[in-house]
């Protein structure tokens, strides 16, 4: 399975320098002193801002195809507060690395709603450079965009190491064409590109969904099938904390998708069932519509797996309450997709990877156990990249666990692992099975995808598998 999760295209750096700088004055955000609160913003806050020029394919960070979302204004948030620190650490946070939690909050702040307000420009240099002060050489002065405010969607997040991402704790990453579509009174202020921008500040809020009707979205992601059914949940009035899914009678709570914080592992009313009952928590932690169920099956279009990258389904909903009209008593509603395409986002100009991989290495266990790894890269640009590891089950047993190892080459390392589990990020890198993965029938296969960095060169490594 692929998924930008942070790959998204290049970070664009304004380096405009105003023409005569007052003063020599260097001026930088005051950080706060204890860990952020990151499940809410309890008044705007203020931050330097960037600009990406989309979500990777197939998915953003929050596990949402570009073409899927229910607005083309989104951003990103900061996954990492480690001012002065500028290395990867596992995602999810976990364990001692709860206390480097940024804005993201390991995914749980996807699919919620802000208001940006654009707020001062830079006179100075404004590159988020690590360990450099923002807006250097210069200050922040009020200009004619200022107050202009454009509700934006979370649906990715930032975990580059440079001080933007890493020193200010409120930065936000704006999706490039959004600069353009800010107002004031509700007339367009003009684009702040390119002369208008410099990285400025602006100033953030949560806000429940503008304008919210209807109901919640769901799909299933590229690769889906009954042992695997990965869901995306999308279009909410607040956001999403967790799913639950009906197993056997008995609500369980449903494992995030590494920290993509829209999508979600499920399991079947029965063991290996195609059908799926869930209900959803929101930001605050609460059942969306005071705990409405909403049922539906793998469409008969996913075969043995889904083949597109997102896959919406019909739904069925009962109990709770409506989300426009309060207390339901009339029967179970039915939600109708309408036909969408895969998402075509646009990738960074830089280099194009190769797709093609070294030979599998298969390793044999005891009792005709065996299994091979092949690795490919999906997504190359500046100093980062994307890879997806296929596992197959080359023996004629049904395997409960898998490892697979590799040794980078270029100096690589994992920076994130989706759908796996990460041992060492390298350069001796070690993944083991996720656990709803591990068990493969023969001939089955399953993937994982991961997120790294490199310098200089990328080669792609030669892979073992071991199968127990």
């Amino acid at each position: 399975m692929l998924r930008s999760l942070q790959p998204r295209s290049v970070r664009s750096l304004s380096l405009v320098l105003a023409a005569s700088v007052v003063g020599a004055l260097v001026l930088a955000l005051t950080l706060p002193a204890n860990a952020l609160v990151v499940d809410a913003t309890p008044a705007p806050v203020t931050g330097n801002t960037t600009y990406f020029d989309g979500l990777g394919q197939p998915y953003g960070g929050c596990g949402m195809p570009q073409a899927n979302l229910e607005t083309q204004n989104f951003i990103a948030l900061n996954v990492f507060n480690t001012p002065g620190d500028y290395t990867f650490y596992p995602r999810p946070l976990t364990g001692a690395n709860l206390s480097k939690m940024g804005m993201w909050n390991n995914g749980h702040n996807c699919g919620r709603w802000v208001q940006v307000t654009v707020g001062d420009f830079c006179t100075g240099i404004n590159d988020g450079a690590p360990n450099q002060a923002f807006c250097r050489n210069g200050s922040f002065v009020a200009d004619s965009f200022n107050g202009a405010t454009l509700n934006m969607l979370v649906a990715d997040s930032c975990g580059d190491s440079n001080a933007w991402c890493r020193d200010d704790p409120y930065h936000i990453d704006l999706a490039k064409p959004s600069l353009s579509r800010f107002t004031r009174d509700g007339t367009p202020v003009g684009s702040l590109l390119p002369n208008n921008f410099n990285n400025r500040r602006m100033t953030w809020k949560f806000i429940s969904a503008p304008s919210y009707s209807g109901d919640i979205q769901i799909g299933f992601l590229g690769g889906a099938q009954v042992w695997w059914p990965a869901i995306s949940v999308s279009h909410l009035a607040n956001g999403i904390h967790g799913v639950e899914y009906l197993a056997g009678g008995v609500w369980q709570t449903a494992q995030m998708n590494s920290d993509m914080g829209q999508s979600f592992i499920l399991g079947g009313t029965t063991a290996g069932a195609n059908q799926f009952q869930i209900r959803v928590r929101d930001a605050s932690d609460a059942l969306i519509n005071n705990g409405r169920v909403y049922s539906f099956t793998l469409p008969a279009s996913c075969g043995s797996s889904c083949p597109t990258p997102y896959t919406r389904v019909t739904y069925t909903s009962a109990g709770g309450t409506d989300p426009t009209t309060g207390p339901t008593t009339r029967p179970p509603t039915t939600t109708t997709p309408a036909t969408t395409t895969p998402a075509t986002t646009t990738r960074p100009p830089t280099s194009t990877p190769a797709t093609t991989t070294p030979p599998a290495t298969t390793t044999t266990a005891p009792s005709g156990r065996a299994c091979s790894a092949s690795y490919a890269v999906t997504g190359q640009w500046q100093g980062n990249f994307q890879a997806d590891v296929t596992v197959r089950n080359t023996g004629t047993t049904a395997l409960t666990s898998w490892r697979v190892t590799w040794t980078f080459a270029g100096g690589q390392q994992i920076s994130q692992v989706w759908s796996a589990t990460l041992g060492s990020p390298g350069p001796n890198a070690v993944v083991t099975n996720a656990t709803w993965n591990g068990n493969l029938a023969a001939s089955a296969t399953t993937t994982f995808g991961f997120l790294g960095t490199w310098t200089g060169t990328n080669p792609v490594p030669t892979v073992s598998c071991t199968a127990t």
